[in-house]
């Protein structure tokens, strides 16, 4: 018995419960599927219900969970001291103005100073009502001629409290403006294995520029400076007593990570110390970096970060990275602490002690100290690094030259595009959800975004921040809540303390409760429960709407058979539509006395049928609603009785949808008979099986276009048929022919109850289940024609287009001709094109011939070329007076 007793009171609670409901519904409040508010059973479930109001007045008849803005006559029933409808609540705690002004190096001593006019400070009218909007915006004004100089306040607010209903948007107005001139923190984090001898060189040599670069953007600019190599063990470093003292020639002995110079504004110092640091080296390629980001990040004190500037860690190598798990090479198991572990002279103490570091945690430590990383990293590992970014929040890449000369640039370009880009993020837990909208720099409609870039100093940004809770941590101490949203890379931020509106105060059982209606054994509940929220909570054993049932006045038997909820996976009591009274449902009375709510759990009705037509189950006539579903009279069928039975519609020459389907409320559902798919009224039509325009053709054109086409073919048919033009009149029957040789086309013809009908111009009627065929005769001329089943008729109906499609005669002895005239006229033509260019030639060489005669020297009358047949010597010797 008591083992039952067990079983069955959470059940009965349940049902006690489900009487708080009203013995009648409301017009304004029946069941629907859209008010979730009714289903509801006790205050807690009502106001986690969004816009839902709990009535908590001792015996209130109607529904206590209801929607103010809808139920009407309930909210003018229930009083509003008894109604419990939390809002959401806003406040703003810390909102100190926005200023763009000048750091005031007082502030590091813990004063805080505030200058300047009024119209660079934004107005005190805010408000701390969610439902007011009258915030004004921050006008941040250029004027920079001040002299006076105050702290930066660059977001707005510092310090909401915030009351959320479950799954009801708040919205935070959080506005960021780019203070002008703030202080900027540079710890250049430096990889001296001897790879990097070079660099350090260069880097001493670059100091004073790179102070004198980021004195162009600040004026509060202080440096600082450290190296690392790796962890002293093997095999990361040879332990050899002599290897170890020297590693390599002019190195010094291999360490973890040490703090060579803190932050400080001496640049003198800074050369001196880079310039000094020794170089070492170690074995293998990926270095001890993570061990010294994470130490000079922790390190606050020892590093000398200030609280109030941007934090910029400088990380320089040519190497990758060892991280966590790594350490196990070397015998080291203990994670890392992510604690400051450094000694007077800045050496990091714990490097053999406890192992690298992870990225998550390199992650936390840069998000809880605001801290930006620089990996300026040579070119063969801004990949590796390039997708380390994008696991540590505010880091960036930049490609380091292999000298490090361009150092200076690097840092100078970096820090315009961290400052230049503002990113909201936040700390919320996985039970808030958080969305943010902004329109940026510009005046156009928000979008949904946490990241905004080109920012100026001066320029405000807007974000509008939608909080929701969607549901109730189980845990109640997770109830209240305390988050961040803060912009990436900046140590300011808004503190948001969450309370979730999960319980009514009634509901409690303390001073607030009891002044909110609370009875400890109270009377309405007959002594045997508290009155909590208006219904009654019973004690162990009793159950009932006022506590006035016992459990012990039945036995098991009969508690199992009177039991309210219909089986045990049923939450609810009397199906939600009545009361439970001692293990019995009462079900609710409607409005209307023709509907009705029956059965023994309140199940049935004969009102929530199938309709159609806005008729339940079609009307009287086809059927009537029975337990919710319809009882269909004869002739009908279907879930609303909306399907007639009858096959008349469906019959097509005495067969049901043509043998292709069957009749369903008088029309037919075709079958898919492999491959082809039947269509059509009659499902007579198969635009996937093989058509019938070959079984037609013979027909089609021996009666379009004469008999001859059906003789060439040799198709022998012997069925009477007509050809009709679009008059009806007959173009060829079975006792002409076209031919006018006797033949009748017929005996060409195999296919009864045929109609053949001439058109000019052939459109296959789609609609009509007309199925288009087309083809070649034997001379070539395409054909067209389409045929469908005329019902009416029984006959099938042919169309055939008048015209064919007739290529043009070719007329080959003309061609021939042709050609041989074309070959002849060519040869013509390409002999006077060569007598004429022969006949040119001709004429230029004598005319060349009878100038050159022109221009001789000689008398035209003698031949200067001709000479004597004979010829005379003279002796000169010879003397003729002798």
């Amino acid at each position: 018995m008591a083992g039952g007793l067990k079983w069955i009171l959470p059940a009965l609670v349940l049902a006690w419960v489900a009487t708080s409901f009203a013995a009648k519904s409301q017009t304004d409040s029946k069941i629907t599927g859209s008010n979730a508010c009714i289903s509801k059973l006790k205050c807690h479930e009502c106001i986690q219900t969004p816009s839902c109001a709990w009535c908590a007045m001792p015996g209130f008849e109607d529904k206590r969970c209801f929607l103010p803005h809808i139920n009407k006559k309930t909210s003018l029933q229930c009083p509003a001291n008894y109604t419990f409808n939390p809002d959401n609540y806003f406040q703003l705690v810390r909102h100190k103005k926005l200023t763009k002004g000048n750091y005031n190096q007082a502030v590091e001593a813990g004063e805080e100073t505030f200058s300047g006019s009024e119209k660079d400070l934004p107005s005190d009218d805010i408000p701390a009502h969610p439902k007011r909007n009258s915030q004004k915006s921050v006008d941040i004004s250029s004027n920079s001629h001040s002299n006076s100089k105050q702290e930066a306040v660059q977001l707005y607010p510092q310090e909401i409290t915030l009351k959320l209903r479950i799954n009801e948007v708040q919205k935070i107005k959080v506005e960021y403006v780019q203070a002008e001139d703030y202080p900027v923190d540079l710890y250049y984090l430096m990889d001296l294995s001897n790879s990097m001898k070079d660099d350090k060189q260069k880097l001493s040599d670059l100091g004073q520029n790179l102070v004198k670069s980021m004195s162009e953007i600040t004026s509060n600019f202080r440096l600082g400076f450290g190296s690392f190599v790796d962890k002293v063990v093997m095999p990361y470093v040879n332990m050899a007593p002599n290897a170890r003292e020297k590693p390599c020639h002019d190195c010094a002995a291999p360490y973890g990570y040490r703090n060579h110079m803190p932050l400080s504004q001496n640049t003198d110092r800074f050369a001196t110390e880079v310039r000094e640091a020794p170089v070492s080296g170690n074995l293998d390629a990926p270095e001890g970096g993570f061990d010294a980001i994470m130490q000079a990040i922790v390190c606050r004190d020892e590093i000398g970060w200030r609280e109030k500037a941007r934090k910029l860690l400088l990380f320089s190598t040519d190497a990758s990275f060892h991280y966590a798990g790594d350490g196990k090479l070397g015998g080291i198991v203990k994670p890392n602490d992510g604690c400051c572990h450094m000694d007077k002279g800045g050496m990091y103490t714990h490097s053999d002690v406890q192992d690298y570091p992870s990225i998550s945690q390199i992650n936390l430590k840069v998000k809880e100290n605001s801290v930006n990383i620089i990996w300026a990293v040579t070119e063969e590992q801004i990949k590796i690094y390039s997708n380390l970014t994008k696991h540590i929040e505010g880091s960036y890449a930049a490609k380091l030259s292999d000298d490090s000369s361009n150092i200076v640039d690097l840092v100078r370009d970096q820090y315009n595009a961290i400052s230049s880009s503002i990113e909201m993020k936040d700390t919320a837990s996985n039970y808030i959800n958080l969305r943010y909208f902004s329109s940026c720099l510009g005046n156009g409609p928000m979008i949904e975004t946490n990241k905004c870039d080109g920012m100026k100093v001066g320029k405000k940004v807007e974000f509008s921040v939608e909080v929701e809770v969607p549901a109730c941590p189980q845990n109640r101490s997770e109830w209240h809540q305390r988050f961040l949203i803060y912009p990436v890379g900046i140590n300011e931020s808004l503190t948001v303390n969450l309370e979730m509106l999960c319980d009514c105060e009634c509901e409690r059982g303390d001073a607030a409760a009891i002044a909110s209606g609370f009875e400890a054994s109270s009377k309405e509940c007959n002594a045997h429960g508290d009155l909590s929220c208006g219904i009654c909570d019973c004690n162990e054993g009793f159950f009932g709407k006022q506590c006035e049932c016992s459990a012990n006045d039945r036995g098991q038997a009969d508690m199992d058979e009177l039991a309210c909820r219909r089986d045990n996976t049923t939450t609810g009591v009397c199906s939600g539509r009545g009361t439970c009274e001692c293990n019995m449902c009462v079900c609710n009375p409607r409005d209307d006395p023709n509907e009705l709510i029956t059965g023994q759990y309140c199940e049935c009705d004969n009102f929530s049928c199938d309709r159609s037509h806005k008729e339940l189950c079609s009307g009287k006539d086809n059927g009537i609603c029975v337990c919710g579903n319809c009882e269909c009279k004869e002739g009908w069928s279907g879930s609303a009785c909306d399907c007639s039975t009858k096959k008349d519609m469906c019959m097509l020459n005495g067969v049901e949808c043509s043998g292709h389907g069957v009749c369903e409320c008088g029309h037919c559902k075709c079958n898919i008979e492999g491959e082809n798919r039947y269509t059509g009224q009659y499902c007579s039509v198969c635009r996937s099986c093989p058509s019938r325009c070959d079984e037609l053709k013979p027909c089609v054109l021996c009666a379009a276009f004469g008999p001859s086409y059906s003789l060439i073919h040799g198709d022998s048919v012997n069925s009477s048929f007509g050809l009709i033009d679009e008059d009806g009149m007959t173009l060829l029957s079975s006792s002409s022919s076209s031919t006018g040789a006797g033949f009748e086309c017929t005996a060409n013809c195999s296919l009864d109850n045929l109609e053949y009908e001439m058109v000019d111009q052939l459109e296959v009627d789609v609609d009509a289940d007309e199925i288009g065929c087309h083809g070649y005769d034997e001379n070539d001329c395409k054909y067209y024609f389409a045929y469908y089943h005329n019902v009416t008729s029984n006959h099938l109906l042919v169309r055939v287009q008048r015209q064919r499609e007739c290529p043009p005669q070719v007329y080959v002895l003309g061609i021939v001709l042709g050609v041989i005239a074309a070959v002849v006229l060519i040869g013509l033509a390409l002999l006077l094109l060569w007598k004429l260019l022969t006949t040119i030639h001709d004429r230029r060489e004598f005319a060349k011939f009878e100038k050159e005669r022109m221009m001789a020297k000689w008398d035209a009358s003698v031949n200067p070329i001709y000479k004597q047949a004979t010829s005379t010597f003279k002796n000169p010797t010879y003397n003729a007076s002798k």
